[in-house]
């Protein structure tokens, strides 16, 4: 038997998204001393501790302590520095298109390469990192991108050890369609992380994900979620998920931070900005239609003004808008 799960169907419309393209995937192999800052503005970068220990300092928020098997879930665009120590400067820069470079700019990729997609100062180092990065906000998603926090340190032992290993093997291989087997298995071991966190039994749990818990605004969210395009009221929404129009405002609004129609609202047009960016196929006309608009009018009078932008320009440029706050 089948039981329905809320949170699990939140989850499942994150977890969709990532879809890794050419991700930039590197063992880094080191010796103490050494720190890395890391200003590549990558919108999200998953980083491994193979062997050793490492240390994160963040843009804001106290440095975390890595240790073997440890993954960190990095949310950009911001900087950050992995080092040794917690207190050691940098020694070298990260930046744009990855290019490794001393503080004054000269180049370390290839004095420091160790062979395919290994990079450090030896291949016994004592540290071992595995650095996975998506290049764009599309390939990982831009719900998914607004519903994570700066940073998350999942300790091991984690329940995608095993993956975060394979993925490490992987990543020192040079065989035919080696890329493609690489962007997989990074989107598998970021799912993983991000299952893993969000069902740890101690830990902060993300305001969206406890609405999505709840039996009524969860069940709504669902609703709202598997047809947009419905005509939905309050009253039908209620109806739906068993509960009067009043109980289903006060909890809706309490946990997710808005009104169910104005919920709604945002979704579609959430919506419509994947669509338009991810369907060569997809006019303005069409994906009105598909999230509940009879006008298209109407529809990019919506859209503009909840995005800033037109849907004709979305569609052209097929570089939606980023989400405006975390939403299951």
């Amino acid at each position: 038997m089948n039981v329905y799960n809320p949170a699990v169907d939140a989850l499942l419309g994150l977890l969709r998204t990532p879809r890794a393209h050419d991700a930039f995937l590197l063992r880094v192999v080191l010796d103490p001393p050494w720190s890395l800052d890391v200003r590549d503005r990558a919108p999200l970068t998953l980083l491994v501790v193979a062997r050793g220990e490492a240390w994160l300092r963040p843009a804001h928020g106290p440095p975390r302590r890595l240790e073997a098997g440890d993954v960190a879930v990095v949310r950009g665009p911001d900087p950050y520095t992995v080092a040794d120590s917690p207190t050691r400067h940098p020694r070298a820069v990260i930046g744009a298109d990855q290019r490794c470079t001393t503080l004054h700019g000269a180049p370390l990729t290839e004095t420091m390469g160790l062979g395919v997609r290994t990079w450090g100062t030896s291949t016994t180092g004592a540290t071992m990192l595995l650095v996975g990065t998506y290049p764009t906000p599309t390939t990982v998603g831009r719900r998914l991108l607004a519903a994570l926090p700066p940073l998350i340190v999942h300790p091991a032992p984690s329940p995608g050890s095993a993956l975060t290993t394979l993925l490490i093997e992987e990543t020192g291989k040079d065989l035919p369609g080696q890329q493609a087997v690489l962007d997989r298995l990074l989107d598998l071991a970021l799912i993983a992380a991000l299952r893993a966190w969000l069902t740890a039994p101690t830990g902060p749990v993300p305001a969206w994900y406890r609405a999505a818990q709840d039996p009524v605004a969860g069940r709504a969210l669902a609703l709202l979620h598997q047809d947009p395009a419905r005509a939905w009221t309050v009253a039908s929404l209620a109806r739906a998920v068993g509960v009067s129009r009043a109980t289903l405002a006060r909890r809706f609004t309490a946990l997710v931070g808005r009104s169910p129609m104005a919920y709604l609202t945002a979704w579609r047009l959430e919506r419509a900005a994947d669509l338009l960016r991810e369907d060569p196929d997809s006019t303005v006309e069409s994906v009105a239609r598909t999230v509940g608009y009879t006008s298209p009018s109407a529809f990019s009078t919506a859209f503009k003004r909840h995005h800033g932008t037109s849907p004709h320009h979305c569609r052209r440029t097929r570089h939606g808008p980023a989400p405006e706050e975390p939403r299951p």
